[in-house]
Formats: C-alpha cells, structure tokens, sequence
C-alpha cells in the first residue's frame, strides 16, 4: 500500500498540473507544522515577519509563508478556491504563466505587507500582526488574473445560478480584503497586492509583455550563476594566406526573428524545461533565454 500511495505523489510531483503540486505542498507542511509546530518554531523561521530588519534576514520568508496556514479552514478555503478558479487560468494560459502569476502575486502580497506594517510603525501604530502567513494573497492573484482574462466567463454558484467572473472576483476582493479592515488588516493588504499583480500580469500579457520570461529567467540566474556563455568555433579552414579562421555561430539573440517567433520561441524553451528540466536545455537555449528576459 505505502508502495502505491509513493507512486502516487511521484505523479503528482512529475506530472503538468502545478495546481495538484501546489496543494499537496500546502497540505504536507501543514499536517507537518500541526504536529512539530509546538515543538519546533516552524512558523517563526518561515512566516514573514513584521519588523523590516528581521525580514531581511529571513529573506527566503517571502515564498515559503504561502505554504504556513493558521488552521484548517484556512487551509481549506484557500486550496478550494485555488483549484475552482485555478483550473480556469491553467486552461488558458498554461502551467507557466499559472506558475509565475501564483508565486508573484504571493510576494507582492507580502511585500505590500512588509510595507505597510512598517510605514505604520513609523508613525507608532500598530494595527497588523507581527508575522504573515498562507497562500491568500498567492490565490488572489490567481482569481484577479483569471477574471482580467475572461471577465464574462460564468461560474455556476449554487442558489445564484451562473455569475460572470469578473463580480465573482470583485465580490471575493470586498468580502476577503476590504470589509472590515480593522482585522486581519496585515492580511487584507496582502490580498490586495495579491490581485493587483494578478490583474496587471495579464494586462501587460496582453500587450506583448510576457513577465513569466522575467521571472524564470531570474530562477535560472539564481540556481545556475556560473553559467558560461560559450561561442563554437570552427578552426578547420584555412585563409589564403595559410592561417586559420575562426568562425563563431550566430548571436542567439535571434533578432532577426519578428515578435511573434521570438514568442513562439520562448514557449518552446520554456516548454521543455516544464517536460525535461533545466538541464535539457542546450547552451544555446539558455543564452537565448537570458536575453529575452531583456529585451525591449
């Protein structure tokens, strides 16, 4: 039986759906703070923290608090939304985007958090709590982008029959983040900047800026800062003065290649590394990618 249950968390883990491996992290870690959490200051190690200096100090706090969550209910309604809407968004703009869209908008959350409570502290108020944790701000990103992209596509609810994205998403901003904001104020910031990088992520998608190609581009710079560009070259042919010629491959850049195929192109790379890892990825591809993150 362990054999099988084994088998089944590899499918999941190597599978294309990051909606499945996003809920069985959140639910691992969560069954695993609920019974060490009293002996082990998980939480204080992996929420973001309040004070400014501390969280920079616990700079990694920033991804890992959308994976901490304060009961079971939280828990529940966050993955039950993720996986209701989510599904949606991972249809139209694939595991990637979905990917990117997720963990952006769950940092821009907890910055926006970070912000305030510190600009508050300033002035000596105190009104959030001193650290922020789970993946609310993560999966209104996910809600304010997949309403931005099909504002009229119905969702059936039950007893209101079929209800246009688009009020369903404002309906879940008012009641999660701006009714009430006198509790869970520190929450609510991080709803809002959660939606906010949602909504833009697809504006500027639809104008021709892409910010999944950015942000792997930065993952790859962070796992592999030692990559050489390297340049082939051709030795074996001989000029008429008998020396030999060095001839290197064209720029990788592509830029000849028009938006469309620059695009397209894109895809493709970041497709295989979805099927096949980084790794699979030729030297070529690589120094293609990083450029793309930074053209104009």
């Amino acid at each position: 039986m362990a054999n099988f249950i084994l088998d089944d968390f590899k499918r999941i883990f190597t599978g294309d759906n990051p909606i499945s491996k996003i809920i069985v992290a959140n639910v691992i870690i969560f069954l695993i703070t609920e019974l060490f959490g009293r002996f082990i200051p998980i939480v204080n190690w992996f929420a973001i923290p309040g004070d400014a200096t501390y969280f920079l100090l616990h700079i990694w706090s920033a991804v890992t608090y959308m994976f901490l969550h304060a009961n079971f209910m939280h828990i529940l309604f966050n993955m039950l939304w993720l996986y209701w809407i989510g599904k949606i968004l991972l249809e139209y703009l694939g595991p990637r985007r979905f990917v990117a869209i997720y963990f952006l908008g769950g940092i821009a959350g907890g910055l926006l958090y970070s912000i305030s409570f510190n600009l508050l502290a300033a002035v000596g108020s105190f009104p959030m709590g001193g650290l922020l944790l789970g993946a609310s701000a993560a999966v209104m990103a996910i809600v304010a982008a997949s309403a931005t992209l099909l504002p009229d596509h119905r969702i059936n609810l039950f007893l209101l029959g079929p209800v246009p994205l688009k009020y369903l998403a404002i309906g879940a901003l008012i009641l999660t983040s701006v009714l009430d904001f006198s509790v869970n104020m520190g929450g609510k910031l991080a709803h809002i900047g959660g939606a906010a990088l949602g909504f833009f992520f697809v504006r500027n998608l639809q104008n021709g800026k892409d910010w999944s190609v950015p942000f792997y581009s930065f993952l790859f710079a962070v796992r592999n800062p030692f990559i050489k560009k390297k340049m082939r070259v051709v030795s074996n042919k001989k000029s008429n003065t008998g020396q030999r010629q060095e001839t290197a491959t064209p720029n990788p850049s592509s830029s000849h290649l028009s938006d469309a195929e620059h695009q397209q192109k894109i895809d493709g790379i970041l497709d295989k590394i979805g099927k096949s890892g980084y790794d699979s990825l030729t030297e070529t591809e690589k120094e293609f990618l990083f450029k793309a993150s930074g053209r104009k």
